[in-house]
């Protein structure tokens, strides 16, 4: 099992005939990503990747029965792009383009979700499931299949997280790269709860950022699951100084709750173990999966003498 994405997800790619867009299905096409086919205003036949064109999403639906799509359109196009997707039918929207008109973006967000599409980014690195599918720029020779669900706005911390993870012997279940700009469609708090459910998911890695407040919505949601798997956080930005822009176009500190000592603190009260550095994930990782061994290990103990009980009355 995974969250956003799973086994029987069909993905389109729009914009498949631009050359990130082609690159993009060339790789999922080889890496087992189940892409159905692309689409490309006027076009109306044609391959890459070896899955059809098609002129609209309507059309692309009605023939492969897609269910999600990566957007990979210049930035003037993406909100028109999400729009289409989420009255089409489609439920998964991942936008990987970058430079998208905020009021374009809100738009966009606001139309999908009223047709009940989930929304990740604009400017997101993309989500990935190892050995389910890849909508994401992360290559899926870096990926192995594990017990870490990660959830970041930043998808160049996540790429260097995942493979000191991967180099620790620390598989994921699921990474998600939300993005980074002021105005994206899913957040922490829409991840969160689906981590903490996910079967394959024994604890989760944080990776925040300064700017806006969404570590600390983040914090509040995981205090009420009632902290129920091990959260590791990491918030970059420690070193930012008020008012400057670092990386993101969300990125700033405008406020003292918007730097990365508020948010880790929050993080902390809520019962996150929280790192200082990238580094330091990686083996707090293993000792949290060591825990959860600890406890899995310390309930069976529990239970035998009841089994041995119930098999001795029968």
């Amino acid at each position: 099992m995974a969250i956003l994405v799973e086994e029987m997800s069909r993905v389109l790619v729009q914009g498949i005939t631009g050359a990130v867009g082609s690159s993009f299905a060339e790789r999922m096409a080889g890496d087992g990503t189940p892409i159905v086919g692309g689409v490309a205003p006027h076009r109306q036949e044609g391959q890459v990747a070896r899955v059809p064109i098609f002129s609209s999403v309507e059309r692309a639906v009605q023939q492969t029965a897609a269910t999600a799509s990566l957007v990979v359109v210049p930035a003037a196009a993406v909100g028109e792009a999400v729009i289409e997707a989420a009255m089409a039918g489609i439920r998964l929207i991942s936008v990987y383009s970058e430079h998208v008109p905020v009021h374009d973006a809100l738009a966009a967000i606001m139309t999908a979700r009223a047709f009940g599409a989930t929304v990740v980014g604009p400017n997101a690195a993309g989500i990935a499931s190892p050995g389910i599918a890849n909508m994401s720029d992360i290559l899926s020779s870096g990926l192995t299949t594990g017990p870490a669900g990660v959830v970041s706005k930043s998808g160049t911390l996540t790429y260097e997280v995942i493979s000191e993870l991967r180099a620790a012997g620390v598989g994921v279940s699921t990474v998600a790269c939300l993005g980074g700009d002021p105005v994206i469609g899913c957040s922490y708090t829409d991840l969160l709860p689906r981590f903490a459910v996910d079967p394959k998911t024994e604890i989760v890695v944080l990776i925040g950022e300064i700017g806006g407040l969404a570590e600390h919505e983040a914090a509040a949601v995981w205090k009420q699951l009632g902290s129920p798997k091990p959260l590791i956080a990491y918030v970059a930005g420690g070193a930012a100084p008020l008012a400057k822009r670092m990386g993101h176009a969300g990125a700033i500190v405008g406020s003292s709750a918007e730097s990365a000592a508020a948010k880790s603190e929050a993080l902390a009260a809520a019962g996150a173990d929280v790192v200082e550095t990238l580094s330091a994930l990686a083996p707090a990782a293993i000792a949290a999966l060591a825990r959860v061994d600890g406890a899995s290990a310390d309930n069976s103990a529990a239970m035998a003498p009841e089994a041995r009980e119930g098999s001795n009355g029968q």
